[in-house]
């Protein structure tokens, strides 16, 4: 009886040390499948943030740039880049050994008007914007080749309908200007992964256009690696089944696919329809911010739900995706807490504002150990 007694507390002890031995950081749970990121702040790149840091660097093995490689904060003026918290962001990674995404190189949005005009105030002419867009390419994707592992070249190039936005990069360039930038990125770097990155492709309309213009793109030659689902979710939307059928659609395309900007909106919804477009604006409303003290436990649960449902896809794709990057570390870094309704209290993160894990933590980190479906 003493042995048997003796045998088992023997047993519990190796299953507590087994169970404490388990992986606890999200790299170490997708270990295998795909690499784990976070898209990271100036704080955090020049590390002001050390909590940020710390968490940084024992959970994730992947970053993005949130804003640093943005045409606007790289190359503010015709004649004048800043490298400095670039330099910084890629030092970071390396040190850290950490697969380091460039995000973003063509863009309608945070991107200075000058870019698109002469020194008299007109619009560019099409050879005009290809030779400043190829220099802003060559010069930013150049200065990091062979140490940024990927790019979005393109960012957010489709209407919800699946046709063309009509920014100026299409108006005065055309169609093909997409082509042009995978075409410079590959010319700078031949062997950095190139990715066309874009929001609410799980919605059938705007995944149909995707998949046209991929195809397009690949008959043509163009160097084209991935596509990026962002991932700015909601506790309802996309459905599993959306996700499921974006991210196979994208596999037949013979395409990687990254989930590159990935949230949860647990708030209400402030819009009639799901977007993430940065430059709505909506007017402040209490009822649209309804947890300032706070995230109700039940909640909490539901978004730890939404994490593992969603998870379980990307798990069962984990031969497509290469990798799934939060965007932020924290409940505090996000950009939800200010759009699209500045001061809202938003809670879309794996980290609470104290920079501890939550219910949503736990629940990702106990569907890696769910066998794929």
């Amino acid at each position: 009886m003493q042995v048997r007694s003796t045998v088992l507390t023997a047993l519990l002890v190796i299953g507590f040390a087994a169970t404490a031995q388990a992986p606890a950081s999200l790299k170490g749970a997708y270990q295998g499948d795909f690499v784990i990121g976070a898209a990271i702040n100036a704080a955090q790149i020049t590390g002001e943030d050390a909590r940020g840091d710390a968490t940084l660097k024992a959970q994730f093995n992947s970053i993005s740039p949130e804003n640093c490689l943005k045409w606007e904060s790289v190359h503010p003026q015709p004649d004048r880049y800043d490298f400095t918290i670039p330099d910084l962001y890629v030092a970071f990674g390396e040190k850290n050994h950490m697969f380091i995404v460039g995000h973003n190189l063509v863009w309608h949005n945070q991107v200075p008007a000058w870019v698109f005009r002469d020194d008299k105030g007109s619009l560019l002419d099409r050879d005009a914007l290809l030779a400043r867009m190829r220099d802003h390419i060559h010069t930013v994707v150049g200065r990091y080749k062979g140490r940024i592992q990927s790019w979005d070249v393109v960012n957010e190039a489709l209407n919800e309908d699946g046709t063309l936005r009509q920014s100026l990069w299409e108006k005065i360039i055309g169609d093909d200007y997409i082509a042009k930038a995978f075409q410079y990125a590959h010319e700078a770097d031949p062997q950095a992964q190139l990715t066309y990155n874009d929001y609410n492709l799980e919605n059938e309309a705007k995944r149909k256009g995707a998949i046209a213009l991929v195809t397009k793109l690949k008959a043509e030659g163009v160097p084209i690696t991935s596509v990026g689902l962002q991932g700015h979710d909601s506790l309802t939307w996309p459905t599993v089944d959306q996700m499921d059928a974006a991210i196979s659609d994208f596999a037949k395309l013979d395409v990687k696919v990254a989930i590159s900007e990935l949230d949860i909106d647990v708030l209400p919804p402030a819009a009639r329809q799901q977007t993430a477009d940065v430059t709505l604006n909506i007017q402040q409303n209490a009822a649209l911010n309804p947890y300032v003290n706070g995230l109700p436990d039940s909640v909490q649960q539901q978004l730890a739900k939404r994490y593992a449902d969603l998870f379980g896809v990307f798990l069962k794709h984990r031969d497509v995706v290469t990798r799934v990057t939060f965007w932020g570390v924290t409940d505090g870094d996000s950009w939800r807490n200010d759009w699209p309704v500045r001061g809202r209290t938003s809670y879309p993160l794996l980290f609470d504002r104290a920079g501890q894990p939550k219910a949503a933590f736990d629940a990702v980190i106990r569907a890696a150990g769910q066998p794929a479906s």
